[in-house]
């Protein structure tokens, strides 16, 4: 094992541990702060991908698509599990999370996407198991959940804060 390999363990720790403390606490429900991360990270997903110069083989296409599906369906339920209720800061305004489902959905999407990559790697996909494709399906599942939450939010919460 590497130095470069324990510190990619480190960042996705990192990452994982701050995803289950979003999952747990109440954030504001802001529509245009929730478009905000899945299109960086869409942007910065295509960059990454389009910068590999790789020949796409039928595989890469099978194992993103199915990343993409699984990204879609993760955010579109913790979208639906999500609870809403008025902010402390400001009743006017809402706040939503999804709790410890939300965690349990982050590491099945986790556990789905280490298995497609384990068996990219196998079948010789190079594009799929990328860091780009992992931006893109981040960005898939933050903008489905946006999507949903967008859709769910309680009427009148933004129109009575004025915005």
């Amino acid at each position: 094992m590497n130095s470069s390999y324990l510190v990619d363990i480190a960042i996705g720790l990192a990452v994982i541990a701050y995803l289950c403390t979003r999952q747990l606490s109440w954030r504001p429900v802001d529509p245009a702060r929730m478009w905000k991360m899945p299109l960086v990270l869409g942007i910065a997903g295509v960059i990454m991908l389009a910068r590999q110069h790789v020949t796409i083989h039928p595989i890469d296409l099978v194992i993103l698509i199915l990343s993409g599906l699984a990204a879609l369906a993760s955010g579109t339920l913790m979208g639906r599990i999500a609870r809403f209720r008025p902010s402390a800061a400001d009743p006017r305004l809402m706040e939503s999370r999804t709790g410890w489902a939300g965690i349990v959905i982050w590491f099945g999407l986790i556990a789905v996407r280490v298995a497609l990559d384990a068996a990219g790697h196998q079948l010789g996909s190079d594009l799929a198991i990328s860091t780009g494709s992992i931006l893109l399906v981040l960005a898939i599942n933050r903008a489905a959940n946006a999507f949903v939450l967008s859709a769910r939010q309680p009427r009148g919460a933004y129109a009575a804060a004025g915005k």
